[in-house]
């Protein structure tokens, strides 16, 4: 049986997860992560300031060579909007490829510190050279269809928001996968689990950002990487990594 045939099995065999031990066991790895977490953020941040500085070129240049035009009552020059528009959706496109990758290698890290694993914290693994192209082939397909969700009256974004969320995490730990099969696995554990799903990272947005305003709003890049977290712990209960699996198979064999 080839691994996606494997895996759309496991989900339609998955367990009913629990709301209350996916937030706790959350909470316990974030206490583990928040460090890797933490430096997620800032590379992306990092990684997007170049992309902001383009993107924002024309408006420099506008206000330079025609500040008139910033004057209340004039409009700007159509001609200077009509790059930064499409400036602006090209930054959105690489903010996502960057965003993408770093939050897959993530997942990877948190594997590591959950199961106790032996590896170093690798941000860029999945910019590199085996995988580079699917990272930018699956960050192009969740951009189209959160661009499309958008276009439909923005309601199907929080259906689309579950299964682009967890598109990452199968990502993360079947990278060998292709493109189509690993977007095709993550719209089928997002219909499974779409509304515990939804919860976890709902409850875990809203908790991670009230905590960070607590700490002065600075602490919000500290606790940012928790809404991620649930979306691990959703792919871990409802699939499993290959290892468990494989020792699930032998012991089923004994018996």
């Amino acid at each position: 049986m080839n691994t996606i045939n494997t895996l759309l099995q496991k989900i339609e065999n998955a367990k009913e997860l629990d709301f209350g031990d996916i937030f706790n066991k959350s909470i316990e790895l974030f206490k583990k992560t928040w460090v890797q977490g933490l430096v997620m953020l800032l590379l992306t941040i990092v990684l997007m300031i170049p992309f902001y500085i383009i993107m924002y070129l024309p408006l420099i240049a506008m206000g330079l060579f025609d500040p008139e035009s910033f004057q209340q009552g004039q409009e700007p020059d159509l001609a200077v909007l009509l790059p930064f528009y499409l400036l602006m959706i090209v930054f959105s496109f690489f903010a996502m490829i960057i965003g993408f990758g770093l939050k897959s290698a993530f997942y990877r890290i948190c594997k590591i510190k959950d199961l106790n694993e032996a590896g170093s914290d690798d941000y860029f693994y999945f910019f590199k050279k085996p995988y580079l192209g699917k990272t930018v082939k699956l960050a192009a397909m969740t951009f189209g269809i959160s661009l499309l969700a958008m276009l439909l009256c923005v309601l199907p974004i929080f259906y689309v928001m579950v299964p682009i969320a967890l598109i990452n995490v199968i990502y993360a730990f079947n990278p060998d996968m292709s493109a189509s099969d690993i977007v095709k696995v993550g719209f089928k554990l997002g219909n499974k689990k779409w509304l515990i799903t939804f919860g976890l990272l709902f409850i875990s947005s809203i908790l991670a950002q009230l905590v960070g305003m607590i700490m002065c709003f600075v602490g919000i890049f500290v606790t940012a990487s928790f809404a991620y977290l649930p979306a691990y712990f959703v792919y871990k209960e409802s699939i499993g990594f290959n290892e468990t699996s494989a020792i699930e198979e032998i012991g089923t064999t004994v018996e």
